[in-house]
């Protein structure tokens, strides 16, 4: 089994910042890709960035420019650097790992179990 745990969230006021964390720990093989999802009171769970084993990175629309995902391999860990935070980027967000042994081989998905994030106006 593979565990995910979230820290860093918490209360934060319009245009702060705030960094999240992704520990993972477990069976994690060399193909994987880490995603951060939020999801608000009353709206659809929301992909908000992920970051592949090599590096690259994908950022929603909504969040570019004051977001961005990185990891560090020898930590097991990824965050995401919010920064320009909004009213509207309250939500839960949860961490997200996606693994396979290689690219013809069964993934694996595994959720953390969310954490908070609250901007005040």
């Amino acid at each position: 089994q593979v565990q995910l745990v979230e820290s860093g969230g918490g209360l934060v006021q319009s245009g702060g910042s705030l960094r999240l964390s992704c520990a993972a720990s477990g069976r994690i093989f060399s193909f994987n890709t880490v995603g951060w999802y939020r999801q608000a009171p009353g709206k659809e769970r929301e992909l908000v960035a992920q970051i592949f084993s090599l590096g690259p990175t994908n950022v929603a629309d909504s969040v570019k420019g004051r977001f961005t995902i990185s990891r560090d391999n020898a930590k097991n860990t990824v965050y995401l650097d919010m920064n320009s935070l909004k009213p509207d980027d309250t939500a839960v967000y949860y961490c997200n790992l996606l693994t396979r042994l290689n690219l013809l081989s069964t993934s694996y998905e595994y959720w953390g179990q969310g954490i908070q994030v609250t901007v005040s106006s």
